[in-house]
């Protein structure tokens, strides 16, 4: 077992560190934030909210549309009403050809739909003498609006634009949650390196001390008691280098399949503190009020209840449609004659309905539709107060946090100095085995708490960022590329 350890021991660091790749904690979040699958997830989001609101402002333009059939053949026999009203049954054979152009266009200040219209139809009725027909629409101007008293253009040009607007801030956010995500990976697998570097010398020295501790063993200076307890360190020592090389397989991957980098023998330098730099509450949350999704994600959310209210309310009661054409049209056995002296062709239909008995399902309606506003604006009055809250506590917590990581600092270069004057001691034979065991534990505990306390305070860091979408190192807001074109 110990040549197997101690073969590890040899050939392990020469696996990680030849051909490893140097990475430091900017180039890991860089990486995320360019090729993780959060990033390409996030992407494909925005991509999609990006095309929605394209989609949105070309309904606003005209639409210019072809319509044909080409061709229709009916073969069968039907019933028709002549013009003495009976019903009788003839033979139908006949080609149907019909195309035509229409350009429509939304009008967002009414609510309703303006199109203009062309038409032309040519019918063939085989076994007939006179088998050829035409029919033409040169132009047919039509107005259809389905409700006079509620227009979802209007609640759509005040939505649509904030939708977006809070997906492109989505977009930054979820950037800074990449930069979080990140960074828990980056000292997830730096402690794992720390971890086995410790392990390793601590094994070393538990050898060494086993060999001493044997030899004051043979000349009676220590009890075998003693003896027994160096042993066991020294295998719970082997065990600790096996445990954490296991540990940095599984961190290693996990980092570099994040990244999507083509290795895993990645080689982690521990971050540089950040320069000071103040973080005043009442700026904080000025600026997340300024810059996070959530605040237009509220507006979005109070009018989309506001739009259903006025939905119920245009058409729970009274209905009223309009539908408007006017045009000219024309036809004949002859083309050429189709041009000239066309027929007027006009239609103005107004359709209401109005309940006159519905056991309250109008008000009912209006009422679920009014509660709903009503809960909205109590949700988004909670979610105001826990938002305000989460920033004004985080950035409490901020301004303790490098104190924190001071004091750990500290309190590992203490537990290491004092670790090597016990171990000086115990080969001098001037504290026992139990002693330096306890030395060794506070060591080892105080070093992976530091690394604790500067995984938190970077954490820390880029949730603060990710809070208010604001740099407050360089006093500036946190903005991406655009990754579409506008």
């Amino acid at each position: 077992m110990k040549k197997t350890v101690l073969l590890l021991m040899v050939i392990f660091p020469c696996i990680i560190f030849s051909q490893s790749k140097k990475v430091t904690l900017a180039d890991a979040i860089t990486i995320a934030q360019k090729q993780s699958p959060d990033y390409k997830t996030t992407l494909n989001r925005n991509q999609s909210n990006y095309w929605r609101f394209r989609n949105y402002k070309a309904s606003f333009l005209p639409q210019l549309r072809f319509n044909a059939t080409l061709p229709e053949y009916n073969k069968a026999v039907r019933r028709i009403t002549n013009d003495a009203g009976q019903d009788i049954f003839v033979n139908q054979d006949q080609l149907l050809l019909e195309g035509g152009l229409s350009i429509a266009q939304n009008i967002p200040y009414t609510g309703g739909t303006l199109s203009l219209n062309s038409n032309l139809e040519r019918i063939e009725l085989f076994g007939l003498d006179d088998n050829i027909g035409y029919s033409v629409i040169p132009f047919s101007v039509r107005y259809f609006q389905n409700s006079l008293f509620y227009n979802p253009f209007k609640w759509d040009k005040k939505i649509e634009p904030l939708i977006y607007e809070e997906s492109k801030r989505d977009f930054v956010e979820k950037m800074e949650d990449i930069s979080v995500n990140a960074c828990q990976r980056y000292f997830q697998l730096l402690k794992a390196q720390v971890q086995l570097e410790i392990a390793k010398v601590n094994l070393s020295n538990q050898d060494t001390l086993y060999q001493i501790s044997k030899g004051r063993f043979k000349i009676g200076k220590i009890a075998e008691n003693e003896l027994l307890q160096v042993e066991l360190t020294l295998l719970n020592s082997r065990n600790d280098v096996t445990t954490n090389i296991i540990e940095l397989k599984r961190t290693s991957q996990n980092l570099a399949r994040y990244l999507e980098l083509d290795t895993e023998n990645l080689e982690l330098v521990i971050p540089d503190k950040l320069p000071l730099f103040d973080v005043n509450v009442d700026k904080a949350i000025e600026e997340a009020q300024s810059n996070r999704k959530a605040v237009i994600e509220f507006r979005r959310k109070r009018l989309e209840a506001e739009q259903e209210l006025a939905r119920v309310k245009g058409s729970n009661k009274l209905q009223l449609g309009l539908n408007a054409n006017f045009g000219i049209s024309q036809n004949g056995d002859d083309f050429n004659n189709l041009f000239t002296n066309f027929n007027k062709q006009q239609n103005l239909s107004l359709s209401v309905s109005i309940p006159i008995f519905d056991w309250g399902v109008s008000k009912s309606k209006r009422k679920m539709a009014e509660a709903d506003l009503d809960l909205t604006n109590n949700d988004i009055d909670q979610e105001k107060q826990l938002f305000e809250q989460e920033i004004y506590l985080h950035v409490l917590n901020w301004s303790n946090q490098r104190d924190f990581l001071a004091t750990s600092e500290k309190a590992k270069e203490i537990a290491i100095k004092r670790y090597e004057i016990s171990q000086k001691r115990y080969v001098l034979d001037k504290i026992t085995i139990t002693d330096l065991n306890i030395a060794l534990q506070e060591k080892d505990r105080a070093v992976l708490q530091y690394l604790n306390s500067l995984e938190k305070f970077w954490q820390d860091y880029y949730i603060l960022r990710q809070l208010t979408l604001y740099d407050f190192i360089n006093d500036k807001k946190l903005e991406v590329e655009s990754v579409l074109f506008d």
